[in-house]
């Protein structure tokens, strides 16, 4: 038995004791768990207790970004060792199935992710976790940087995806964490500036903050003037749509040059209508993204070598025994808040 932050159902949070599977296999490590982030996954099932057909049908540990430090190795991990900080993929593909093979294990549909049903997520105290799965932290990444490995590595995945190219110029459409860390992600890889939009001042004056960022809000500007004004009205090279609002999809193949790419990050709650036609007459192509894959160990690198700060994003920690209320507050939906985290 183990104290853990559990989902009853929903709107209804616990933190009580659960029989949780804690035994380490000889490919497993133990883990002590120090800081998780509140994901906006986590809070709506939450808040609606399904995402798609991903449904919670019994009381369930949210939380899957994680860091902490290994107190128990298997008998033929050789990587890591007790002591050792670290942060945690929290999907666990098969690595024998065929997406697997082709790289593409986020897409697996064997695959085992913290925190979504019917799979327990990590906050709870202690955690086993396959050793290959578990990234040791270079000294200069703190626990709660660690923490957010997991989200940015979504961002990264979205600008691989784009086959960014060096001096490329991009659009992200949704201030939100994943938005933003698209943004960071982007001009990390090589863009040299990102139009951020959103509805919302306050959270397009985070965005703000970083160098090679400008904002507009889409209220009071149109995108499209703003993306002209910026591109002497050729368009930006990539749009990252990570609203999952169903209206960032009009109008928006205006933003892009001939032959840029759409990458959809959000994922609407209904269906979204595309104008098949227009895009082919300008060659655009549209990726999508689910997770991510190959690509958690260089997301921490990135962060580790300063190319991407996103401790500006961390807007409060609370302490374990204040996690319900760090889920309540996440529900509300402040528009300064970026990331919330908490401390075990």
């Amino acid at each position: 038995m183990a104290k853990a932050l559990v989902l009853e159902k929903v709107r209804e949070l616990s933190l009580r004791d659960i029989d949780l599977d804690q035994k380490v296999g000889p490919d497993d490590v133990k883990i002590k768990i120090d800081t998780v982030g509140v994901c906006g996954s986590d809070v709506h099932y939450y808040t609606h207790g399904r995402i798609g057909d991903f449904i919670v049908k019994a009381p369930m540990v949210l939380g899957h970004e994680a860091a902490g430090v290994v107190v128990e190795v298997g008998s033929n991990v050789k990587t890591l060792a007790v002591g050792d900080r670290v942060c945690m993929e929290p999907g666990i593909p098969d690595l024998s199935s065929r997406a697997s093979k082709l790289g593409l294990y986020n897409v697996d549909p064997a695959v085992v992710f913290w925190a979504t049903p019917p799979v327990h997520g990590v906050l709870t105290p202690y955690v086993v976790h396959p050793a290959a799965f578990t990234f040791k932290l270079p000294d200069n990444v703190s626990f709660a940087e660690a923490a957010m490995v997991e989200p940015f590595a979504v961002g990264l995945q979205a600008a691989v995806k784009a086959g960014i190219r060096p001096g490329d110029t991009a659009v992200v459409t949704g201030a939100g964490p994943i938005g933003i860390m698209a943004a960071l992600a982007a001009l990390a890889s090589g863009c040299s500036r990102v139009i951020v939009s959103d509805l919302v001042d306050e959270k397009l004056a985070i965005a703000g903050r970083y160098p090679g960022v400008s904002t507009v809000n889409v209220k009071s500007q149109k995108l499209v003037d703003a993306v002209n004004a910026a591109t002497d009205s050729w368009g930006v090279d990539v749009v990252f749509e990570a609203s999952g609002s169903p209206r960032a999809y009009d109008g928006v193949q205006a933003l892009l040059r001939p032959g840029g790419c759409l990458v959809a990050i959000g994922m609407p709650i209904e269906p979204v209508k595309l104008d098949i036609s227009s895009l082919a007459a300008k060659e655009l192509r549209i990726e999508t993204v689910f997770r991510y894959a190959n690509v958690f160990d260089r997301a921490l690198q990135m962060i580790a070598s300063g190319k991407v700060d996103l401790k500006p994003l961390i807007s409060e920690t609370f302490p374990f025994e204040q996690s319900i209320a760090a889920f309540e507050r996440a529900a509300e939906g402040r528009s300064t808040d970026v990331k919330l985290q908490i401390k075990l």
